[in-house]
């Protein structure tokens, strides 16, 4: 009822405008110093060890100190929010049992329990965080219900977690197996803006969503109803040749690059350049720490309908 996902305009564009004033780039650009202290720590706690399993000792824990500081959650909260996030993201998949169900929603409950408590705390005393911001938000007059705050942290919890972990590790595979060399792909700015941005198009970590019809139409000889379920296949889009020369090849020097793995119009990934930036640091410094890294052992890849990622993706780093 409240998620930007659901909403269409006019209710979409009054609680986007109010949301997108956190992600404008300028304020997200103030987070890379901070981002690149928090790779190097997590970086230094596997260093000697010559493997590691990637996901879990650095994809994961990442966005998620990431995204607990911005909403204005403690860092220490991380791991609580990893389990809340991992319980609700498995709705996603296919053939969801009862229990998932069930356990998904108590973690919402208990997501949105402890949000209240930190929203009722940040009322007394603003900070410098998401969640003051959204307090504070105004746009026309009007301001964001608690219901819409709660729904908004979920939401970027869930997307700014999952899909920020896959892009990680579906980039790492890649880039080793390309056959590049990693420490080129990285060079400067602009090579590693490049190399995230042919990255994300090449293994997205969102391969499908679901929209509806607003209304009867007939598109392209397919019938649609109003209300009809609607898959939109970006992994599809990303490789599709009409749009992209020799789409199955990671190609570091494709030009231009209209991927569509953040989508498209006005239901755009609202973190995008936060995921750009994130994307953009702990690749450039694992390369630069790690400059033999190399596959170790064999990647198990996850089993999620619309997220496309590796439960295991096990590298050597020595």
């Amino acid at each position: 009822k409240y998620s930007l996902l659901n909403l269409e305009p006019p209710a979409h564009s009054r609680l986007r405008t109010l949301v997108n004033r956190a992600f404008v780039s300028r304020q997200v650009e103030l987070l890379r110093p901070r981002i690149a202290n928090l790779v190097h720590s997590i970086i230094d706690s596997f260093e000697d060890q010559g493997s590691v399993e990637l996901i879990k000792a650095f994809a994961a824990p990442i966005p998620a100190i990431v995204i607990a500081e911005m909403i204005g959650l403690p860092s220490q909260m991380a791991p609580q929010l990893l389990d809340w996030s991992n319980r609700m993201v498995k709705m996603y998949m296919f053939d969801v049992s009862h229990d998932i169900e069930r356990d998904a929603n108590r973690a919402a409950a208990e997501f949105t329990a402890y949000l209240r408590t930190v929203i009722a705390e940040r009322r007394k005393l603003p900070r410098e965080d998401l969640l003051s911001h959204m307090i504070a938000a105004e746009q026309g007059g009007e301001r964001l219900s608690e219901d819409e705050m709660l729904s908004t942290a979920i939401l970027l919890l869930n997307a700014g977690h999952e899909a920020t972990v896959h892009t990680t590790g579906n980039a790492v595979k890649a880039i080793l197996e390309s056959g590049y060399d990693p420490r080129m792909l990285f060079a400067d700015d602009a090579a590693t803006a490049a190399t995230v941005e042919e990255a994300l198009r090449f293994d997205a970590p969102l391969h499908m969503f679901t929209r509806y019809a607003l209304e009867d139409l007939d598109y392209d000889g397919i019938p649609l109803r109003k209300g009809d379920v609607i898959g939109l296949m970006l992994g599809a889009a990303n490789r599709d040749p009409a749009e992209f020369a020799e789409p199955e090849r990671l190609d570091l020097s494709r030009k231009p690059n209209r991927h569509l793995a953040f989508a498209s119009g006005i239901h755009i990934c609202a973190g995008a350049s936060l995921a750009r930036m994130e994307g953009q640091v702990a690749l450039g410094k694992l390369v630069a720490r790690f400059p033999r890294l190399r596959p170790y052992g064999k990647p198990v890849r996850g089993g999620r309908a619309r997220f496309r990622g590796f439960l295991s993706l096990p590298v050597a780093v020595g």
